[in-house]
């Protein structure tokens, strides 16, 4: 079933009275359905060119991203090569930061969207939280739903290699997959690139 994502965002804000200013959402059709994983990161670009599914050439998002991927041992050059391997990129608050952190509140306001969009997907299998304010924002869906935390507090790196489940979803906690420093922080490109090799793997054996 192709859906138009950014269409369905926005009816959803629309009608839930969530304020759009500033707001970016994925421009992208695709079949829902094909849809196994969704890696959440932190909050789009400032230059909506640089975001995942811009038109323009060479988006900074995608840059980092195609380099994880490919140090992770998938041959991808495109966003479209990524969404055909059943991946769908996202973010959890949809505007940009407006100062060095993202706000409790900001993540607050835009937990129903990523609730919301996150539904839109019926085959999902995995969901990665590419860094911080995607494992608040998904531990807040997880609190409200079940009374408790999806992912245990603690540093990424001590708690990435343990199993996580949400309902039927199994989640990988790891780190920011995009921003002009995270390739030359050498330890963590590695941990990032572990995860998506093990995310690949748990799915060729529960699909």
């Amino acid at each position: 079933m192709q859906i138009n994502i950014e269409e369905n965002l926005m009816d959803f804000t629309e009608t839930k009275g969530i304020l759009r200013q500033g707001i970016q959402l994925p421009e992208v059709v695709l079949d829902a359905e094909k849809i196994k994983v969704i890696m959440i990161n932190e909050v789009p670009p400032e230059d909506p060119n640089d975001n995942f599914y811009s038109k323009a050439e060479n988006p900074g998002y995608m840059q980092t991203t195609l380099t994880l991927f490919k140090d992770a041992g998938i041959s991808i050059n495109s966003i479209q090569d990524i969404i055909n391997r059943g991946i769908y990129l996202t973010t959890a608050v949809k505007s940009p930061k407006t100062g060095y952190a993202v706000e409790k509140e900001r993540i607050e306001e835009h937990l129903p969207i990523l609730e919301y969009e996150i539904g839109l997907f019926p085959n999902l299998k995995v969901i990665m939280l590419m860094g911080d304010v995607a494992k608040k924002s998904f531990n807040m869906i997880a609190k409200k739903n079940t009374k408790k935390n999806a992912i245990p507090a603690g540093s990424t790196y001590k708690i990435r290699d343990n199993e996580f489940f949400y309902e039927n979803l199994r989640l990988f906690p790891s780190y920011i997959m995009t921003g002009g420093n995270i390739l030359i922080e050498k330890s963590k490109c590695r941990m990032i690139t572990d995860d998506i090799r093990r995310m690949e793997e748990y799915l060729q054996k529960n699909t």
